[in-house]
């Protein structure tokens, strides 16, 4: 990639994420309903701050700080950068105005673009890989950026739409296929990023692991389909549910899936575009791992292993071509389509509509290092106490994916 390209790539990512806000009030940008929700002034914020304390402040004689306090409001988790505040705080926050915010964003990218094109050509291809990584992070972020609205807007008793319900593309159905297991054979699996593009450290090194035979259904599990556990009585039933899930279903008061409610005996959806009838055909979505384990339970079966995911997603020859991405328009995960089925791969929808679950936990391959400086912290630091998801969602952007993406969330998270 070289300069003028990689100034494509930067401008088309940078508008993406103003394009996400642009259906925003100015109210909308400073709400925070829960800590794991980040209003979006503050997205915009973070991943302006992001390469001006990557780049901007490392590379620029005698660089002077946009603004001195910055830092401490749009550092997201880096101790290398100092202190910043709170998670939980950052709604509070009136000022920098949105205004302000967008004037920020707006002198960062400039400032880039021009350090792009000038930058010395010795420090070119450690640059280059570097801000790669930087616009990854702020393709993450977008994805934030819907997953937040969304909670949001579905705390706001006056139900606001992001989008106008009819305005999403259309969808050709065919009756949905039964679902059926496909065998995969057991034996030792390279397992990791083995190509020439970008990865995140947690995909390296490649390293072999055995795996024993295993089954993958062909396509996921359906909103009618979960429906079917909620109404046996899964919420009600210790039975399927590990300990902590249990207890946090008796603490939260889960009932059912979140954004899912029942209105005179018929389930509906709160969704980007409002609230809708739950489409009993289409991926179900914003479960936790415990509830996603308490479902495999209830039905026999088992979540796989990343292993399994990988081996499964490599062996049918899947791409994020097609896919039901970002880049789609949909956001929502869509029910499994003409355009799909008539495919040749055996497994369906693995890539796009809604990050997978896996059983296993987030930790560092074997002979995994931690780079030196802030971009060691991007990853390394959080191996504990979450599991893996893989396969990208409705809110990613296809060149963001590939099938050694390691996705992690704490198993109560569902947002």
């Amino acid at each position: 990639m070289n300069r003028s390209q990689l100034t494509r790539y930067f401008l088309r990512v940078r508008k993406v994420s103003e394009d996400i806000c642009a259906p925003l009030e100015v109210e909308d940008y400073v709400i925070q309903p829960i800590m794991d929700v980040s209003p979006p002034k503050w997205h915009l914020g973070h991943t302006s701050w992001f390469y001006e304390a990557l780049f901007l402040d490392k590379l620029i004689p005698d660089y002077s700080a946009y603004h001195p306090d910055y830092a401490f409001v749009f550092n997201s988790y880096y101790e290398s950068f100092g202190t910043r505040i709170q998670r939980d705080s950052r709604g509070t926050l009136s000022r920098p105005s949105v205004e302000e915010t967008m004037q920020f964003r707006a002198a960062i990218t400039e400032q880039m673009c021009e350090l792009i094109e000038t930058i010395d050509e010795a420090k070119w291809p450690e640059f280059r890989k570097h801000v790669i990584l930087a616009l990854n992070h702020e393709q993450q972020h977008q994805e934030l950026l819907l997953t937040d609205i969304k909670f949001i807007f579905a705390t706001n008793p006056l139900r606001p739409a992001y989008l106008a319900a009819g305005s999403e593309p259309a969808v050709y159905r065919n009756p949905l296929p039964d679902q059926r297991y496909l065998n995969f054979p057991g034996g030792v699996y390279e397992i990791g990023y083995q190509g020439e593009g970008f990865y995140y450290d947690n995909e390296r090194p490649v390293h072999k692991q055995y795996v024993h035979d295993f089954k993958l259904a062909n396509r996921l599990v359906t909103n009618g389909e979960y429906r079917d556990f909620v109404e046996a009585g899964g919420y009600r039933d210790f039975r399927y549910w590990l300990s902590d899930g249990w207890e946090t279903v008796k603490r939260e008061g889960w009932q059912a899936p979140l954004y899912w409610e029942k209105i005179d005996g018929e389930w509906y959806e709160f969704t980007l575009r409002g609230l809708q009838k739950l489409d009993a055909e289409a991926p179900v979505c914003h479960v936790s791992y415990f509830e996603a384990d308490a479902f495999a339970h209830w039905s026999g079966k088992r979540l796989p292993t990343e292993a399994e995911w990988e081996v499964a997603a490599r062996a049918a020859g899947l791409q994020p071509e097609g896919g039901n991405f970002y880049d789609r328009k949909h956001f929502h995960p869509r029910p499994l389509g003409d355009d799909l089925r008539r495919k040749p791969e055996p497994l369906h929808q693995m890539l796009g509509d809604v990050w997978e679950w896996t059983r296993s936990a987030y930790l560092p391959y074997h002979g995994y290092r931690q780079v030196e400086g802030p971009l060691g912290e991007y990853n390394g630091k959080f191996m504990i106490n979450q599991m893996v998801l893989r396969g990208g969602s409705c809110a990613t952007s296809a060149d963001h994916t590939r099938i050694t993406y390691r996705n992690f969330f704490q198993t109560d998270k569902r947002w």
